[in-house]
């Protein structure tokens, strides 16, 4: 099957001044016949720069890993769901993007398992991964990424949630390793169990604009975990612990030390709710595990229900309000 291929003006003016012309990207469809059967297909024959389009439909078992430098995969229409179905590739995830600069928009991935029980809808290992409207839903770990300290990971306007429940283990919605940076911007996070909705390790976290709400069904320890610190930016998402909350902290900041040396968080302009009657940490900050001097502040939050901040002594707290929980 061929691709798509569009030529452009300056194809056409090259093949005129008899110049060699340049190499232009492929489109590959996927889908009902005549087109490609299967993602893994479509990568199987993409080159570096393609674009891989996936029509609307459940692809099951559609595992693969993607090696290109560059390329783009997207959902065409109704968004189509990427079923685990029992397979996955390299005992890691539905898809393992090796290295390079990949976006991936419009596409669900469910139900990601594994032998060592962190099954990822996908698992990020070097390069730079945009990730557009997408959904992460029933897998042990929604996306997880390696750690190499030049990686940078974004996700626009994205769904994260329905962790599964098994005994004993940690499913973290979205867990980032020792990364250079990680943005999150409007995106939903919501029923986690035991682990966390957002664990990062990045040396930069910028988490802006998200709902980031447990719900009623929801058991997640955390909601936002920054456990070695690093530069973070916190502001104006909406927070909620649920009532069965296993761990009493909404967002943590340097619980495990080993922390970055150049540190740093500020959270502003949050409404972090805790719907449970018993008490908890609207914000935990371990200073004693992070750099000495490391800044911290608080700002313009608005504290729905029964809680208190732990900032740190050096913290600057500034125009955050309480409010009783309706």
């Amino acid at each position: 099957m061929r691709p798509l291929r569009r030529l452009g003006l300056a194809l056409t003016a090259a093949l005129l001044l008899g110049a060699a012309p340049a190499a232009w990207a492929a489109t590959w469809v996927v889908g009902p016949a005549p087109h490609l059967p299967s993602v893994a297909e479509a990568l199987r024959r993409a080159a570096d720069g393609d674009v891989v389009e996936v029509m609307p439909g459940t692809y099951r078992g559609d595992v693969a890993v993607i090696t290109q430098r560059g390329l783009t995969i997207r959902g065409v229409g109704a968004r189509p769901v990427l079923s685990a179905d029992g397979r996955h590739a390299e005992g890691k995830a539905i898809w393992v993007v090796r290295d390079g600069d990949i976006t991936v928009e419009n596409i669900e991935f469910r139900g990601a398992r594994v032998p060592d029980l962190n099954g990822a809808g996908i698992r990020f290992e070097k390069g730079r991964l945009r990730i557009v409207r997408c959904a992460f839903l029933d897998n042990e770990m929604g996306l997880l990424t390696a750690n190499f300290g030049d990686a940078e990971l974004r996700i626009e306007d994205s769904e994260f949630g329905l962790a599964p429940r098994h005994a004993g283990s940690l499913h973290h919605l979205l867990y980032v390793g020792r990364i250079a940076r990680v943005e999150v911007t409007g995106s939903r996070f919501h029923q986690g169990h035991l682990g966390h909705l957002i664990k990062s390790r990045a040396r930069e976290s910028v988490i802006t604009g998200n709902t980031l709400v447990d719900g009623p069904m929801g058991q997640a320890s955390y909601e936002i975990d920054l456990p070695n610190g690093g530069r973070a930016r916190v502001s104006g998402n909406t927070i909620g612990q649920g009532d069965g909350a296993d761990n009493l902290v909404l967002v943590a900041f340097g619980a495990e030390g080993s922390a970055w040396p150049d540190s740093a968080l500020t959270m502003e302009d949050n409404t972090l709710v805790n719907e449970a009657s018993r008490p908890a940490w609207f914000l935990r900050v371990w200073p004693e595990r992070l750099p000495d001097g490391t800044p911290v502040v608080v700002r313009r939050n608005r504290l729905v229900g029964t809680g208190r901040m732990a900032a740190g002594p050096a913290a600057v707290v500034d125009g955050n309000l309480t409010v009783p929980r309706p």
